[in-house]
């Protein structure tokens, strides 16, 4: 099996991963197969969604149906021509805590069926047991991986490695570590089920990081059932790049209906807000009154529509580099995505040392949770560790952000700087003019057109947290330079006073000696007069 990537954003990759039954392309919803209940056909899948790949449970196919899939292959018994990848019974463990099946055999009867990715049968740790417990978990997982190197006996298998330790990251980063080290051509994370369906979304977060920290970057990662569309968004951008999904068959069952942002009881729908081709020719109330064969046959394919449509609009938006943007409207469908979406804070610089240094785009910036974005971690840690100012630069002139980008092509600051140049001419040296703003905080004239530091948008009024976020980096960039003398164009109505009180504060106790003026708007030439005049009184004192 090979992994080839082709595009990325934030963690995101869209890959290909080549195995011997075809191509499929990363990131890929594989929908769970049940061969015992099955609302929707394999075939049906592939050829109205085109489904490239599907998964299906090994030891619930060698249990209920024996040689009979041995003997057929599990392509032609699925009748799916795809990839088809299989589990190995661990779920099974996971609810009834055991499974009438050994590692070893399970190993053989992937082989046998010859399916296209298998799965080595871990032991779930599961959510909410002791730490002695997951420690078991991690430990049997592991041993039984270092085995199946010498029990399987084909090399056309892709195998995946599982990672355990549910809710004790320790654990997690210890048993992907160890699992890194085996030849596992996939890896995947174990027991997300519970924290999935109690929406602990933050607890996921946590779990999925600390993988991804440990493991091999060049591998792919599979999130064992990531169910609903919603969060398809979240576990994407942090690099989970294969995932399946029961929950578009079970939804149906329970006559739950899927949207991108939730799901609703059909009971409780006028209108459909959907066009894919269930909903285009049917309403709720013909829906609920057919039986309920048909009626779980209709919503699973809605379920699937709506669940692929959401993939390849996140494919699309990792093309295009806005992938934080559709991440963050998606979070603000549900409380608990908005919380694991704030929770991204603690991996701020990992995500940055991964995500893509320029894009095809420029980025949006609404709110303070845009401050967590890669974008702005990237130019904050590379000012206050990379650069410093232009040499001979004794006094700073701050200026504010404007909508015209890049800030020193705008007709009011050619006006600031054409004036400067007029009134200093052989002094011009010891000046040195930077733009304060949301969401970067201080931008350096002569870098005010590196990306993407022109190439974003913002949206005003801002908020307290980006109010105190751009007053602090101000503070951090006078404390950490050597100039001499300060001079602030305040923008007091945008900025409430932030930026000055910040800039007050800084100076006294550094010693700086600071001239505040109040932005007159339009920036005409009595603002202009002044500024230049307290520019050359500052010079003059140097």
């Amino acid at each position: 099996m090979s992994f080839e990537i082709r595009d990325r954003d934030l963690l995101a990759r869209i890959g290909r991963i080549e195995t011997k039954s075809g191509v499929i392309e990363t990131p890929l919803l594989l929908p769970v197969i049940n061969p015992t209940v099955q609302p929707i056909l394999p075939k049906t899948i592939q050829e109205e969604f085109n489904c490239t790949a599907l998964i299906t449970n090994a030891y619930i196919v060698k249990k209920r149906f024996k040689e009979e899939t041995v003997q057929k292959g599990i392509h032609n018994f699925l009748d799916f021509t795809g990839v088809v990848m299989t589990d190995s019974g661990a779920y099974q463990i996971l609810v009834y805590g055991d499974v009438d099946v050994s590692p070893e055999e399970i190993v053989h009867y992937q082989e046998e069926i010859s399916t296209d990715i298998a799965t080595i049968l871990d032991m779930p740790t599961g959510w909410g047991v002791s730490k002695m417990y997951a420690r078991q978990t991690v430990n049997e997982t592991l041993s039984r991986a270092r085995k199946w190197e010498e029990v399987k006996t084909r090399d056309d298998i892709a195998w995946v490695g599982p990672v355990q330790g549910g809710q004790y990251l320790d654990l997690v980063a210890r048993s992907a570590r160890e699992m890194g080290k085996l030849p596992f051509q996939i890896y995947a994370l174990g027991s997300p089920t519970t924290v999935m369906e109690h929406y602990l979304f933050d607890a996921l977060v946590d779990m999925i990081m600390t993988a991804k920290m440990n493991l091999p970057h060049e591998r792919p990662l599979h999130l064992f059932g990531a169910g609903h569309p919603f969060m398809f968004a979240l576990a994407v951008a942090l690099g989970c790049d294969l995932f399946d999904s029961a929950a578009y068959a079970i939804y149906a069952r329970e006559d739950r209906y899927m949207t991108e942002y939730g799901t609703t009881k059909l009971q409780e729908l006028e209108y459909f807000p959907c066009s894919c081709p269930v909903c285009i020719k049917n309403d709720p109330k013909a829906v609920m009154a057919v039986p309920k064969t048909e009626r779980q046959e209709m919503l699973a394919r809605h379920n699937l529509y709506v669940s692929f449509s959401e993939l390849r609009r996140i494919k699309q938006a990792i093309i295009e580099g806005r992938l934080w943007e559709h991440l963050e409207s998606r979070a603000y469908g549900h409380p608990a995505l908005l919380k694991a979406l704030k929770h991204l804070k603690k991996y701020s610089e990992h995500l940055e040392k991964q995500s893509p240094v320029t894009k095809k785009s420029g980025l949006f910036f609404f709110s303070s949770i845009g401050l967590i974005r890669p974008e702005v971690v990237r130019h904050r840690m590379r000012l206050f560790e990379r650069y410093s100012p232009p040499t001979g630069a004794k006094v700073l002139v701050l200026l504010p952000q404007i909508r015209t980008k890049p800030f020193h092509r705008s007709k009011e600051y050619r006006m600031v700087l054409e004036e400067i140049r007029r009134r200093m001419g052989n002094a011009l040296d010891k000046i040195h003019v930077c733009t304060y703003g949301a969401p970067f905080g201080i931008i350096p004239i002569e870098l005010d057109e590196v990306y993407p530091l022109s190439q974003h948008e913002t949206a005003a009024p801002f908020d307290a947290e980006t109010l105190t976020y751009v007053a602090g980096q101000v503070a951090k960039y006078i404390e950490t330079t050597s100039y001499e003398a300060i001079i602030l164009l305040q923008d007091a109505e945008t900025w409430k006073g932030k930026i000055a009180t910040a800039c007050r504060r800084t100076c006294k106790k550094e010693n700086f000696p600071l001239k505040v003026l109040r932005l007159k708007k339009p920036w005409n030439k009595t603002a202009l007069d002044d500024l230049a005049t307290a520019i050359q009184n500052a010079v003059a004192r140097e």
